[in-house]
């Protein structure tokens, strides 16, 4: 018996770049032991699995090579794309079932967006012990934080800490000890970190940001959708960003680049973010047969 898995970029960049993810389009007869064994063999850092569903256009399962989680974001947008490509889909509101309950997905055009949650902050007190951690896990000193805004565990549906830096060069500079990063990403149940400035490489982009999870064996991830939506949400709500579509750039700064642009559609209620839509384009970069 041979699975064929499709690898996806998604979140591309016009043509190139994006976030590679497995799509395993027909799981229904795959059992968790199985896509399990799959996602390791295929080595990304999400492989969506897709089968029938009772409540939603889809069932989407998302495994990493050690485990599985409950959301991924460029996987769902690799994971539309390609079933629009072959025709099993259309266009319009369509929806996915997750182990954490469906989600609305819009599919227009060339891009695939995906709801999230209204986002839920908690701020790390800038003198506080764990500020000093993190710090010391990005290699900065602690008075990074004095007299801007604080690093922030953010939910839309997956804890990622916000780190806000002053520049793109400080993005730019970082070099993460992994080990500390995943401690500190275990102690908080974090995915991982995201540390960002506005200060993008490209024009007329609200942030650049690098992603780094090695709690689910991830040391630096190209474009993250569960991440950028709550780094838009946190720039509309405290730093007074105002726009109609946030964009968000990531993967400029890997070795080798992988340049990934995330469009995020925030909805507010009484002036605050209350939900949001995520998205992006994809392409089909290869497909392979494995053994489960």
């Amino acid at each position: 018996m041979s699975v064929e898995v499709q690898v996806v970029n998604a979140f591309v960049d016009g043509d190139t770049g994006g976030n590679p993810a497995g799509v395993v389009v027909d799981a229904d007869a795959l059992t968790a032991l199985q896509k399990q064994s799959i996602a390791r063999q295929v080595g990304l850092s999400e492989t969506a699995f897709v089968s029938a569903s009772n409540t939603a256009t889809v069932k989407l399962e998302f495994f990493t090579p050690t485990r599985q989680i409950p959301h991924c974001g460029h996987a769902t947008v690799a994971t539309f794309s390609l079933l629009r490509q072959r025709g099993l889909i259309g266009e319009g509101r369509l929806s996915k079932e997750t182990i954490e309950g469906d989600r609305h997905i819009l599919v227009d055009g060339n891009r695939v967006y995906m709801e999230q949650r209204a986002p839920h902050y908690h701020f790390i007190e800038p003198s506080s012990e764990l500020a000093g951690r993190v710090a010391a896990s990005l290699g900065l000193d602690v008075e990074v934080w004095r007299e801007g805004p604080a690093p922030c565990v953010a939910n839309t549906g997956m804890n990622f800490l916000l780190v806000p830096l002053a520049n793109g060069d400080a993005v730019a500079a970082l070099r993460p000890e992994l080990a500390q990063v995943e401690s500190v990403s275990e102690a908080l149940d974090l995915v991982g970190y995201f540390a960002f400035s506005t200060q993008p490489e490209v024009a007329g982009r609200h942030a650049g940001a690098r992603m780094f999870a090695p709690r689910f064996g991830i040391a630096e991830e190209a474009a993250t959708g569960m991440a950028a939506g709550p780094l838009a949400c946190f720039l509309h709500d405290h730093l007074a960003v105002r726009a109609p579509e946030f964009l968000i750039e990531q993967g400029r700064l890997m070795r080798p680049p992988s340049p990934s642009v995330i469009h995020v559609e925030v909805e507010t209620a009484g002036g605050r973010a209350s939900g949001l839509m995520a998205g992006g384009a994809a392409r089909v970069v290869s497909s392979y047969n494995v053994a489960p």
